[in-house]
């Protein structure tokens, strides 16, 4: 047996040939016991509420619970793998298990990013990492330089989004196994294709939780997020077991970087902040390959995405952009209700604003809420910005799981789409939009008894008084049918539409590598201008060091002059016209030295 290549505070940790050493923090408890391959064992209580146990002789693959006070097992809250689901045994796994054929592999730059979020559960019809990885030559000659997988860390049931996940260190068994993983990450590498994980450190899912029992102090009794009990990072424990995890996947499985999920709900009175502590780790200890690391942020805030003068990322590397996909699907749906609202008055230039300059709210007062939301986010490069207009949360928030395809037709989603793709911040595809795919991406899970009719009502009742939303029409999520019907379609991308739109998204990323990748270094701020937003037509300008790139649109439903604006056309659709039409783009690029 080989040691592990990360130890971790928490949890079965290889220290030498056949020994491990499990820790665990329960403080909730008198004591408690390790049950190793049927062998129960009392563990040593250290201080601060520790339990420990070092046992010989151990082989990957055994399993192990912790058994309480009161007699009850549970799984290792820091489990590497699981048996089954989330309530069984856990497996003590080894790092040395699997070997990397890319093991050479130092990741590519953030510039050359085109990602593609990924449900490992509905990308193919089997549901695993093996047969996700048939997929990736196929994203290769796409054009995807970045795979985002949707969170993997075990959560309840068979089926689901990820973001209830209990057993943060453990990749989803319905998947496949960790070296499963492994090989996904090591394929994808082997096609020039980096992997980034959406990862969850702000709540805990419904079921499989035990932490309350182990460590009540683990949870902070005076805050609730929108999911769940909010999490105590002030505590040792707790913080070491948050902060652990995203280092544990980074270097464990070789992945490129992470997404933070709804940072905004990390309260942390600490000094320093538990989100600037992490990043600055990961910073110090993976040195020599690319590491990205993103935020999704309600707040619009830019003091997690510093610059150094020379253009280096000492922090998070960029945030997801909700502003521009709210503007643009205004623009191009009329919807306004709920979020929507605060985008209803000038969409055009809301969506101008995006581009241009990252938030769209930069200060401003939100109509839906009231207060003022952002902050001055011109003077970051366009790069510190993931854009996208579509995702998972963004299709799958809505009752009926609707891509934008549904909601605005093909003319508007491919011209967006264009612009998506040629502007010089980072596009973000979610799966089977590259080749017009229809089928809904709905909100799906596999509860069972008081949980799935708390679920299911919940979700109803999230659309009352929606516009065209009735509870009888919002989808079971626990039905079966529910998440089979979310699955890629992957007749269509041989269809005539569908061949159509692929030879569409490939144009698009191969003029983007050529062409508007090669502008984005050095990352400077303060480049984008608005030209023209007004009546559905949106113009755009951005100036680099090595060219000027410009981006004009048509969303409106009249005809309309676009402004002139310098370079030569690098896109333009429909190729017949370079003007004016409904639903029409052009994107210009003067090459040379720029002043």
């Amino acid at each position: 047996m080989h040691f592990n290549a990360f130890t971790t505070s928490w949890g079965a940790n290889f220290i030498a040939a056949g020994t491990v050493h499990f820790r665990v923090w329960a403080p909730g408890q008198t004591k408690l016991t390790l049950r190793l391959s049927g062998k129960n064992t009392e563990m040593s209580a250290a201080e601060n509420g520790w339990f420990e146990h070092v046992a010989t002789g151990v082989s990957a693959g055994e399993a192990y619970q912790y058994i309480l006070a009161d007699g009850m097992p549970v799984p290792d809250p820091a489990s590497r793998a699981q048996q089954a689901g989330v309530n069984g045994p856990s497996l003590v796994t080894s790092s040395e298990s699997y070997q990397w054929q890319n093991a050479d592999w130092t990741g590519r730059p953030w510039e050359e990013s085109v990602i593609y979020e990924l449900h490992v559960g509905t990308f193919t019809p089997q549901g695993t990492f093996t047969a996700a990885m048939e997929k990736l030559p196929y994203l290769a000659e796409t054009g995807i330089t970045m795979i985002e997988v949707l969170p993997l860390a075990q959560f309840g049931g068979k089926r689901g989004w990820g973001y209830d996940g209990v057993l943060l260190y453990a990749p989803h068994s319905a998947y496949g196994t960790p070296d499963d993983f492994k090989a996904f990450v090591d394929a994808a590498h082997g096609h020039g294709i980096s992997v980034v994980l959406d990862i969850v450190l702000n709540h805990f899912g419904p079921e499989g939780n035990y932490l309350p029992l182990l460590a009540p102090q683990f949870f902070d009794s005076e805050r609730q997020t929108a999911w769940g009990a909010g999490i105590a990072y002030d505590q040792e424990g707790a913080r070491q077991y948050i902060s652990e995890a995203p280092l544990y996947w980074l270097k464990e499985y070789h992945l490129d970087g992470l997404r933070f999920d709804a940072v905004d709900q990390m309260k942390d009175a600490s000094d320093p902040h538990i989100l600037p502590e992490i990043a600055r780790r990961i910073r110090a200890e993976i040195t020599g390959r690319q590491v990205h690391l993103t935020t999704e942020d309600s707040r619009n805030i830019i003091f997690l995405h510093p610059r150094t003068p020379a253009g280096d990322v000492p922090l998070f590397t960029a945030e997801w952009n909700d502003d521009l996909h709210n503007a643009v699907h205004v623009l191009s749906t009329g919807e306004t209700h709920a979020y929507y609202q605060d985008f209803a008055n000038d969409p055009a230039g809301l969506a101008a604003r995006a581009f241009a300059e990252g938030f769209a709210y930069q200060g401003e007062i939100s109509p839906q809420s009231g207060k003022p939301r952002g902050e001055k986010s011109s003077g970051q490069p366009p790069v510190a910005f993931v854009d996208f207009i579509q995702n998972h949360d963004q299709i799958g928030n809505r009752a009926q799981g609707d891509r934008l395809t549904t909601l605005a037709g093909v003319r508007k989603t491919r011209i967006l789409l264009a612009a998506l793709l040629l502007s010089p911040h980072i596009p973000l595809l979610f799966m089977g939009e590259e080749y017009g795919e229809t089928h809904p991406f709905l909100f799906f899970t596999d509860f069972e008894g008081e949980l799935a009719q708390a679920v299911r009502e919940g979700r109803a009742r999230e659309f009352e008084g929606h516009s065209g939303y009735g509870s009888e029409s919002v989808p079971d999520p626990n039905a079966l049918t529910t998440f089979e019907s979310s699955k890629l379609d992957w007749h269509k991308p041989v269809s005539p539409q569908g061949v159509e739109s692929l030879a569409l998204t490939r144009t698009l990323l191969s003029l983007r590598h050529e062409y508007v990748v090669p502008l984005l270094t050095p990352a400077q701020g303060n480049v984008g201008k608005i030209v023209q937003a007004s009546g559905g037509v949106l113009a755009v300008t951005w100036t680099f060091p090595k060219g000027i790139l410009s981006l004009a649109l048509n969303l409106g439903e009249t005809k309309q002059p676009l402004p002139d604006q310098p370079g030569e056309t690098l896109f333009a659709w429909p190729e017949a016209t370079e003007a004016s039409e409904p639903g029409s783009v052009i994107v210009r690029l003067f090459r040379g030295e720029s002043t």
